[in-house]
């Protein structure tokens, strides 16, 4: 597949994931959690990266505030300042200043003393618009999350795990070489994992 057929699929799939109802967008949000909460016991995470839900993405905010609730720190990730196309991961409290950045897209106030540095971080849950039953993810196309988890594989952290809607799996999702594939990927009715 060409770029325009991805560029296809994020528009037909984004469309899908908006056309999702209130009630269904929280009843997702609940049944996520019920996974995830195995999970994170499962891999004994102690410091995970989570988003913030926009554009009709899976709702985190339950799963971020079980953290809180349980001693899991959580970071955010913040457009880098100096390195574009890059990402920091701040943490977050139910404290933290919070402003739009250039996608409007709330993110944690930039403070050094709140970066996280990646080595730190268990697990990172990436968004995602589209995945296939391989693995395979497909982003926005801005490539933040690729860049950040390209050498995740030489040390085995930070855990990328992707979060979606079960109505956002496609049957193949079109890879480019800078494509990093998800080991493990969790909707509101199952949690995939690949070897």
């Amino acid at each position: 597949m060409t770029l325009i057929d991805r560029d296809f699929l994020r528009t037909t799939i984004r469309t899908r994931r908006r056309e999702l109802s209130a009630q269904m967008q929280q009843q997702a949000a609940h049944d996520l959690l019920l996974q995830v909460v195995p999970f994170l016991e499962k891999h004994q995470a102690r410091c995970i990266s989570l988003y913030l839900a926009c554009d009709g993405e899976l709702d985190t905010q339950p799963l971020i505030e079980w953290c809180w609730q349980n001693s899991i720190k959580v970071c955010l990730p913040v457009l880098h300042p100096f390195h574009e196309g890059h990402l920091l991961f701040l943490s977050y409290t139910p404290e933290t200043n919070m402003l739009l950045n250039r996608f409007r897209i709330p993110e944690p106030e930039m403070n050094t003393h709140h970066i996280v540095p990646k080595h730190e971080i268990d697990i990172i849950f990436t968004p995602l618009v589209a995945f296939d039953a391989d693995g395979n993810r497909l982003g926005m196309g801005g490539g933040f999350y690729d860049r950040t988890l390209e050498n995740w594989q030489q040390t085995g952290r930070p855990f990328p795990v992707g979060l979606a809607h079960d109505c956002q799996q496609v049957d193949q999702i079109p890879t480019e070489m800078w494509d990093i594939p998800l080991p493990a990927l969790i909707t509101p009715s199952s949690c995939w994992q690949w070897p």
